[in-house]
């Protein structure tokens, strides 16, 4: 059965220039090795989809149970240079966790 990301973790996010970086962070620490399966490079890229247009690079944070993804070109030329709506990484975390697993 397929679950939502947000049912099983969080998310911290940052933006600097057109790269967005974003934590998920299981609510059990028990649910990270299973993250670490299912959210993977190949599944976020998927998932992102039309929005991260670059790389994308996975950090595993064993020793607070986090993964950290560092996506380059994914908002839209940066905050303060795009005339997108909402170029926020913040915003993008929120579209992540949408993903089911």
């Amino acid at each position: 059965m397929k679950r939502k990301l947000y049912e099983l973790a969080h998310s911290r996010a940052g933006d600097k220039g057109n790269t967005l970086i974003v934590s998920v962070i299981p609510y059990q620490e028990q649910d990270y090795e299973m993250l670490c399966e299912k959210v993977t490079v190949d599944a976020v890229k998927e998932h992102l989809q039309g929005i991260v247009a670059g790389e994308i690079v996975r950090y595993e944070l064993p020793n607070i149970c986090a993964l950290q993804f560092v996506c380059s070109r994914a908002l839209l030329g940066g905050v303060t240079t795009s005339l997108g709506m909402d170029t926020h990484g913040k915003s993008l975390s929120y579209a992540l966790l949408e993903m089911e697993i």
